[in-house]
């Protein structure tokens, strides 16, 4: 699941600031969901033996 969202939005100077905390929150929360998705497709890859990291032991 890919979310897109643009993380350069324009900074009004007289915008209200808890309008800002929640958009400066909703970045946050997309980057860890992204780091997240990344996390889980890593640790699938190394369970296929297709990741960066293969198990040649056994």
């Amino acid at each position: 699941m890919d979310v897109s969202s643009s993380t350069s939005a324009p900074v009004e100077t007289g915008k209200d600031p808890m309008k800002k905390a929640l958009e400066v929150q909703e970045q946050q929360i997309v980057k860890v969901l992204e780091s997240a998705n990344e996390q889980s497709r890593e640790m699938a890859a190394q369970k296929t033996g297709v990741g960066k990291n293969l198990n040649i032991t056994g």
